[in-house]
C-alpha cells in the first residue's frame, strides 16, 4: 500500500510529509518559471516504501528576469542568457541558489535526517542546479535525480567537485522529444559525468520536456533503492 501524506504550503516552499516522523528527505527543485507546486503531486504516484518515512521539500524558486524570456520576471533558479549550452546559465546566479540547496539540505541535518538518507532531485533548471550543487557538496548523498538537464558548462564538470559524492549514484532521464532542452544536452551531461567515473543510471522515455507516469514508476522504484 501507497503511503498517506501531509502536505504543508509555506511562503518558500511545499513539503510533504509522511505519516510518521521522517528519516529521509528528498529535495526536489523545479523548472524555470514553475514552482514547488509543480511536482507536489507526484509524491503518491511514487509508490514508495512507507518504512522509509520520506519527507519530500519543493521549494519555490526566486523571481528574477530572465534574458532569453525577454526580460520577463519569473521563478528561476538564474538567468538563461542564450540558447548556447556552452553560456546557457548565469554562474553567479547558478552559484546563489546552490547556497539555497546548501540550506535546504542544512535544515535537514538539523531535523535529525543525515546526508547520506537526502536525495537531491531537479527537473530541467532544477536538475541542473540539482548536478552542479550535488556534485559540489561537501557530504555524501543519497542520490542526486537530474530530470531533463544539462550541465552549465555544455561537456564540461563543474569546478570545485567533492570526493564526498564521487561515489553517489546519479539517475539521469530525459524525453527523446524533448523541444526545450534537447536530447543530446542531456546525453553530454551523462557522458561527461561516466566518464569522470561516478555511476549513472542514464533512461530516455517518447516524450518532450515533461513527465510520463511510467517514469514515475521508475524514479520511484530508484528513489526506494537509494534510501534503503
Amino acid at each position: 500500500m501507497s503511503p498517506t501524506y501531509q502536505t504543508t504550503q509555506l511562503a518558500d516552499r511545499i513539503v510533504v510529509e509522511p505519516q510518521t516522523t521522517a528519516t529521509s528527505c528528498v529535495i526536489w527543485l523545479h523548472g524555470l518559471g514553475d514552482s514547488g507546486a509543480g511536482f507536489a503531486p507526484v509524491v503518491p504516484m511514487l509508490n514508495l516504501n512507507a518504512a522509509l518515512n520520506t519527507r519530500f521539500v519543493f521549494p519555490h524558486a526566486p523571481e528574477q528576469a530572465v534574458t532569453i524570456n525577454g526580460g520577463a520576471v519569473m521563478r528561476s533558479w538564474y538567468d538563461i542568457k542564450s540558447m548556447d549550452l556552452h553560456d546557457r546559465a548565469d554562474i553567479d546566479g547558478v552559484l546563489t541558489s546552490e547556497a539555497i540547496v546548501k540550506q535546504l539540505i542544512n535544515e535537514q541535518n538539523e531535523q535529525g535526517i543525515a546526508s547520506n538518507k537526502i536525495i537531491l532531485a531537479g527537473f530541467s533548471q532544477g536538475g541542473v542546479m540539482s548536478l552542479f550543487s550535488g556534485l559540489r557538496y561537501e557530504k555524501p548523498l543519497a542520490g542526486i535525480m537530474a530530470l531533463s538537464c544539462y550541465l552549465p558548462a555544455g561537456e564540461h564538470l563543474p569546478e570545485g567537485l567533492n570526493q564526498a559524492n564521487a561515489a553517489t549514484p546519479l539517475l539521469q532521464h530525459h524525453g527523446e522529444l524533448d523541444e526545450v532542452v534537447p536530447l543530446f544536452a542531456g546525453k553530454m551531461a551523462y557522458q561527461a559525468v561516466t566518464k569522470a567515473g561516478y555511476q549513472s543510471q542514464w533512461q530516455s522515455y517518447p516524450m518532450g520536456h515533461s513527465i510520463l507516469p511510467e517514469q514515475l514508476i521508475d524514479i520511484g522504484s530508484w528513489i526506494n533503492l537509494m534510501l534503503a
